[in-house]
């Protein structure tokens, strides 16, 4: 499934203080989350929000959060968010069938996630270079299995890896949609 700004919506998983400073490539990681970030909001595509336990793994940090202040995360302590109810709930009052991923760590809630999409009739794909793990062998063998999960005879949605630019630029089709000029400076 082609993402379009009409099916498409942007999960964020557990970009947290804790987490995120252990994280492999965290700088590249968090740049490319800004980019999308700035990006989806654009174009009006929807953001969902999430936090690990942020009693004890922190809040989303501030580069983040601050460009999300109208509204708030849902705290989980599920790894794989389709277990949260309400975000499940958030979701699926969207309508958007296409989830793009950003988050920490592929190899845990961002693997578990997508598969859990892909299994709910969604089509998940992870943006590669929005995410990190600890250790580059965990997510090349988590995006490996996501994408494995998601041919059509593995499973009823889709699965698949992208990069934030594959992404933004899919999102707008066109150098002629209105706000292209305005993204060439956030990807650039």
């Amino acid at each position: 499934m082609i993402s379009t700004a009409d099916n498409s919506a942007l999960v964020l998983i557990d970009v947290q203080d804790k987490l995120t400073s252990v994280m492999h490539n965290r700088k590249e990681m968090i740049e490319n989350q800004i980019k999308l970030i700035k990006a989806v909001q654009l174009l009006g595509i929807p953001i969902v929000w999430l936090e690990q336990n942020p009693l004890k793994m922190g809040k989303t940090i501030p580069e983040l959060s601050s460009l999300m202040q109208d509204q708030s995360p849902i705290s989980k302590m599920s790894f794989n968010c389709c277990d949260c109810t309400e975000f499940m709930e958030k979701l699926d009052k969207s309508r958007h069938k296409h989830i793009l991923i950003a988050g920490i760590e592929t190899h845990i809630c961002v693997y578990q996630t997508a598969i859990g999409l892909i299994r709910s009739g969604y089509a998940a794909e992870v943006v590669v270079d929005a995410t990190s793990s600890r250790a580059p062998v965990n997510k090349e063998i988590a995006l490996t299995k996501i994408n494995a999960c998601g041919m059509p005879t593995s499973g009823t949605g889709h699965g698949n890896t992208t990069t934030t630019e594959i992404a933004i630029f899919e999102l707008m089709r066109t150098a002629e949609h209105p706000a292209f000029r305005q993204m060439l400076k956030i990807v650039k």
